[in-house]
Protein backbone atom coordinates (compact mmCIF):
# COMPACT_ATOMS: atom_id res chain seq x y z
CA UNK A 1 0.00 0.00 0.00
CA UNK A 2 1.40 3.42 -0.95
CA UNK A 3 2.22 6.32 1.35
CA UNK A 4 -0.80 8.35 0.24
CA UNK A 5 -3.11 5.41 0.90
CA UNK A 6 -1.69 4.89 4.41
CA UNK A 7 -2.12 8.57 5.23
CA UNK A 8 -5.73 8.42 4.04
CA UNK A 9 -6.23 5.22 6.04
CA UNK A 10 -4.90 6.94 9.18
CA UNK A 11 -7.12 9.99 8.62
CA UNK A 12 -10.23 7.85 8.13
CA UNK A 13 -9.45 5.83 11.24
CA UNK A 14 -8.79 8.97 13.29
CA UNK A 15 -12.01 10.53 12.05
CA UNK A 16 -13.94 7.43 13.17
CA UNK A 17 -12.18 7.41 16.53
CA UNK A 18 -12.83 11.10 17.22
CA UNK A 19 -16.48 10.64 16.16
CA UNK A 20 -16.93 7.61 18.42
CA UNK A 21 -14.91 8.61 21.47
CA UNK A 22 -14.45 12.37 21.21
CA UNK A 23 -11.20 14.28 21.31
CA UNK A 24 -10.32 13.58 24.92
CA UNK A 25 -10.75 9.79 24.80
CA UNK A 26 -9.10 9.23 21.42
CA UNK A 27 -5.54 7.97 21.58
CA UNK A 28 -2.94 7.35 18.91
CA UNK A 29 -3.08 3.66 19.89
CA UNK A 30 -6.81 3.54 19.10
CA UNK A 31 -6.26 5.25 15.77
CA UNK A 32 -3.49 2.78 14.90
CA UNK A 33 -5.72 -0.16 15.84
CA UNK A 34 -8.67 1.13 13.79
CA UNK A 35 -6.38 1.90 10.83
CA UNK A 36 -4.72 -1.49 11.21
CA UNK A 37 -1.27 0.11 11.14
CA UNK A 38 1.55 0.40 13.61
CA UNK A 39 1.54 3.46 15.85
CA UNK A 40 4.82 4.54 14.25
CA UNK A 41 3.05 4.79 10.88
CA UNK A 42 0.83 7.54 12.27
CA UNK A 43 3.87 9.49 13.43
CA UNK A 44 5.35 9.43 9.92
CA UNK A 45 2.44 11.70 8.93
CA UNK A 46 1.42 13.48 12.14
CA UNK A 47 3.61 14.52 15.07
CA UNK A 48 0.77 14.79 17.58
CA UNK A 49 -2.87 13.95 18.19
CA UNK A 50 -3.58 17.68 17.92
CA UNK A 51 -2.04 17.84 14.44
CA UNK A 52 -4.08 14.82 13.34
CA UNK A 53 -7.25 16.35 14.77
CA UNK A 54 -6.55 19.69 13.03
CA UNK A 55 -6.21 17.92 9.68
CA UNK A 56 -9.58 16.24 10.16
CA UNK A 57 -11.22 19.48 11.28
CA UNK A 58 -9.77 21.26 8.25
CA UNK A 59 -11.51 18.64 6.07
CA UNK A 60 -14.83 19.21 7.85
CA UNK A 61 -14.54 22.98 7.40
CA UNK A 62 -13.71 22.48 3.71
CA UNK A 63 -16.88 20.40 3.36
CA UNK A 64 -18.86 23.22 4.98
CA UNK A 65 -17.40 25.77 2.57
CA UNK A 66 -18.38 23.52 -0.34
CA UNK A 67 -21.95 23.40 0.99
CA UNK A 68 -22.06 27.20 1.10
CA UNK A 69 -20.83 27.49 -2.48
CA UNK A 70 -23.38 24.91 -3.60
CA UNK A 71 -26.33 26.59 -1.86
CA UNK A 72 -25.81 30.23 -2.79
CA UNK A 73 -27.85 31.41 -5.76
CA UNK A 74 -26.73 34.88 -6.83
CA UNK A 75 -30.17 35.50 -8.37
CA UNK A 76 -31.86 35.21 -4.97
CA UNK A 77 -32.14 37.74 -2.17
CA UNK A 78 -29.81 37.88 0.82
CA UNK A 79 -32.40 36.31 3.15
CA UNK A 80 -33.35 33.54 0.71
CA UNK A 81 -29.67 32.58 0.45
CA UNK A 82 -29.22 32.92 4.21
CA UNK A 83 -32.00 30.43 4.89
CA UNK A 84 -30.69 27.97 2.28
CA UNK A 85 -27.14 28.13 3.64
CA UNK A 86 -28.13 27.92 7.32
CA UNK A 87 -30.51 25.02 6.66
CA UNK A 88 -27.80 23.07 4.86
CA UNK A 89 -25.04 23.88 7.36
CA UNK A 90 -27.14 23.02 10.40
CA UNK A 91 -28.29 19.79 8.76
CA UNK A 92 -24.65 18.95 7.98
CA UNK A 93 -23.62 19.81 11.54
CA UNK A 94 -26.39 17.71 13.11
CA UNK A 95 -25.71 14.70 10.88
CA UNK A 96 -21.92 14.83 10.97
CA UNK A 97 -20.83 12.32 13.62
CA UNK A 98 -17.65 14.17 14.56
CA UNK A 99 -19.40 17.50 15.08
CA UNK A 100 -22.16 15.82 17.05
CA UNK A 101 -19.62 14.11 19.32
CA UNK A 102 -17.59 17.31 19.76
CA UNK A 103 -20.74 19.26 20.71
CA UNK A 104 -21.56 16.57 23.26
CA UNK A 105 -18.00 16.65 24.61
CA UNK A 106 -18.10 20.45 24.94
CA UNK A 107 -21.39 20.22 26.81
CA UNK A 108 -20.50 17.26 29.06
CA UNK A 109 -16.74 17.57 29.62
CA UNK A 110 -15.68 20.99 28.38
CA UNK A 111 -12.53 19.72 26.66
CA UNK A 112 -10.65 22.84 25.47
CA UNK A 113 -9.72 21.25 22.11
CA UNK A 114 -13.35 20.35 21.41
CA UNK A 115 -14.45 23.86 22.39
CA UNK A 116 -11.80 25.34 20.09
CA UNK A 117 -12.91 23.07 17.24
CA UNK A 118 -16.55 24.07 17.62
CA UNK A 119 -15.51 27.73 17.80
CA UNK A 120 -13.62 27.32 14.52
CA UNK A 121 -16.66 25.73 12.87
CA UNK A 122 -18.91 28.55 14.10
CA UNK A 123 -16.33 31.12 13.00
CA UNK A 124 -16.50 29.84 9.42
CA UNK A 125 -20.27 30.31 9.41
CA UNK A 126 -20.12 33.74 11.06
CA UNK A 127 -17.36 35.01 8.76
CA UNK A 128 -19.30 33.94 5.69
CA UNK A 129 -22.54 35.60 6.84
CA UNK A 130 -20.70 38.74 7.94
CA UNK A 131 -19.15 39.05 4.49
CA UNK A 132 -22.53 38.56 2.81
CA UNK A 133 -24.13 41.16 5.08
CA UNK A 134 -21.44 43.65 4.09
CA UNK A 135 -22.12 42.89 0.43
CA UNK A 136 -25.90 43.25 0.93
CA UNK A 137 -25.35 46.63 2.61
CA UNK A 138 -23.19 47.77 -0.31
CA UNK A 139 -25.91 46.62 -2.72
CA UNK A 140 -28.49 48.58 -0.71
CA UNK A 141 -30.35 45.36 0.07
CA UNK A 142 -29.81 45.82 3.83
CA UNK A 143 -29.65 49.01 5.86
CA UNK A 144 -26.43 50.11 7.56
CA UNK A 145 -25.58 47.86 10.51
CA UNK A 146 -22.62 46.16 12.15
CA UNK A 147 -22.17 42.98 10.06
CA UNK A 148 -20.32 41.18 12.87
CA UNK A 149 -23.08 41.73 15.43
CA UNK A 150 -25.87 40.97 12.96
CA UNK A 151 -24.24 37.75 11.72
CA UNK A 152 -23.82 36.64 15.34
CA UNK A 153 -27.48 37.39 16.11
CA UNK A 154 -28.68 35.65 12.95
CA UNK A 155 -26.80 32.45 13.70
CA UNK A 156 -27.72 32.43 17.40
CA UNK A 157 -31.39 33.08 16.62
CA UNK A 158 -31.42 30.36 13.99
CA UNK A 159 -29.74 27.83 16.32
CA UNK A 160 -32.08 28.82 19.16
CA UNK A 161 -35.17 28.31 17.02
CA UNK A 162 -33.97 25.05 15.44
CA UNK A 163 -32.43 23.41 18.52
CA UNK A 164 -32.94 25.16 21.84
CA UNK A 165 -36.66 25.78 21.39
CA UNK A 166 -37.25 22.03 20.86
CA UNK A 167 -36.05 21.16 24.36
CA UNK A 168 -39.24 22.50 26.00
CA UNK A 169 -41.62 23.12 23.09
CA UNK A 170 -43.04 21.50 20.01
CA UNK A 171 -40.41 21.84 17.24
CA UNK A 172 -41.00 24.64 14.77
CA UNK A 173 -41.25 23.94 11.07
CA UNK A 174 -38.70 25.48 8.72
CA UNK A 175 -41.40 27.91 7.56
CA UNK A 176 -42.17 28.98 11.14
CA UNK A 177 -38.46 29.53 11.80
CA UNK A 178 -38.12 31.61 8.64
CA UNK A 179 -41.23 33.60 9.57
CA UNK A 180 -39.73 34.56 12.95
CA UNK A 181 -36.34 35.43 11.52
CA UNK A 182 -38.06 37.55 8.89
CA UNK A 183 -40.13 39.22 11.62
CA UNK A 184 -37.17 40.11 13.83
CA UNK A 185 -34.35 40.54 11.35
CA UNK A 186 -35.49 40.97 7.76
CA UNK A 187 -38.26 43.44 8.55
CA UNK A 188 -35.81 45.53 10.58
CA UNK A 189 -32.78 45.28 8.29
CA UNK A 190 -34.18 45.18 4.79
CA UNK A 191 -34.23 48.39 2.82
CA UNK A 192 -37.84 49.04 1.91
CA UNK A 193 -38.54 50.99 -1.23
Amino acid sequence: MGTVDRRKQVLEAASRSFALFGYKATTMEQVAKIANVGKGTIYTFFDTKEQLFDEILYGVISEMKAIVLREVDHNKSFFDNLFRVLDSLLEFRSEHELLTKLSQEVRDVGTPQSQEAMNRVESVILTYIEKKIGHAIAQNELRECDPGIVSFLMVKMYVALTSEWNKNHKPLTKDQIKEHIRLFLEDGLAVHA
